[in-house]
């Protein structure tokens, strides 16, 4: 098979099982696309596959960074490509699963990417004052003011570049691409999110986050990656626990939102309803529409 298989959605939604049943069907190696996973140890809370779940399928991209190291949309989009060309010459597919749209988009369509050299990471601001702040440099930008991992590069870029992130947009795909979209219903969706909250605190979350912080590592992956913040401020005793959890929720139901916005207006995804009750109707599904293309 000469295509690469991407799957894409909310977080919560199922794509760690089907890039397993995929990966088996297209004899395929998997390639992670969600930005907090590539980091060791952000393992519970970023719902990073276990060991038993990968049933033997070669995973990459997980687990290639220390938590105070760097790891810019650079890196990846470099790492991801070398991946794809490694995984071909064995004549096997690559399949990326994750929840990360830019990740996506930089590996896959025509970035033109640079080294970013600046890594300030405005600390002092919050995402309001940081909106504000990009607006007055670049007034035509168009870019959610939740997301404050983006607002950060797209400052920093344009101070590096003086010229707007939006110019190095593009829509020429390079790879001869499937981009498949699970799907729920929001109510269903938001249940399974909370649940998953829940699953996560009872299987060691806050031991997870804890030995960061006993440590006093604050670096921008735990400051930033939902399910770290919302601990730490806890351990800061800026809030409960309880308080802690219901941002947790919050939060990423909210993410879960803007993910489906950016897939939706820009990746050409192919969207299926998540059957949870019998999920391997919606492999099937999948399956049949990979055939068919």
């Amino acid at each position: 098979m000469n295509k690469i298989i991407a799957i894409v959605g909310p977080t919560g939604v199922g794509k760690t099982k089907l890039s397993i049943a995929l990966a088996k069907k297209y004899n395929g190696e998997i390639i992670n696309a969600d930005a907090t996973q590539v980091y060791k140890g952000l393992d519970i809370g970023s719902a990073k596959v276990r060991e038993e779940e990968k049933e033997k399928i070669i995973h990459h991209l997980l687990d290639i960074k220390d938590i105070d190291q760097e790891y810019s949309i650079y890196d990846y989009q470099k790492d991801a490509r070398d991946v794809i060309e490694e995984i071909r010459k064995k004549g096997k597919t690559p399949i990326f699963v994750g929840g990360s749209g830019l990740y996506l988009k930089a590996c896959l369509y025509d970035y033109k990417l640079s080294y970013e050299k600046k890594k300030n990471t405005y600390d002092e601001m919050d995402n309001e004052q940081l909106y504000d702040y990009l607006i007055k440099l670049d007034p035509q930008i168009k870019i959610d003011k939740n997301n404050r991992p983006r607002l950060i590069r797209a400052i920093n870029y344009y101070l590096e570049n003086n010229k707007s992130i939006s110019e190095n947009k593009t829509d020429k795909l390079l790879y001869d691409t499937l981009f498949i979209g699970l799907s729920v219903d929001r109510e269903v969706l938001y249940d399974r999110i909370n649940k998953r909250v829940d699953e996560m605190i009872k299987n060691g979350l806050l031991e997870e986050v804890a030995q960061f912080y006993d440590k006093n590592i604050r670096t921008k992956p735990l400051l930033n990656a939902i399910g770290y913040k919302e601990l730490y401020q806890y351990f800061d005793k800026e809030i409960s626990q309880e308080e802690a959890i219901d941002k947790i929720k919050q939060n990423s139901r909210h993410y879960a939102k803007r993910q489906y916005t950016f897939f939706k207006n820009q990746l050409p995804v192919v969207w299926f309803n998540v059957d949870f009750e019998n999920f391997d109707k919606t492999i099937k599904e999948v399956s049949n529409y990979i055939d068919s293309n």
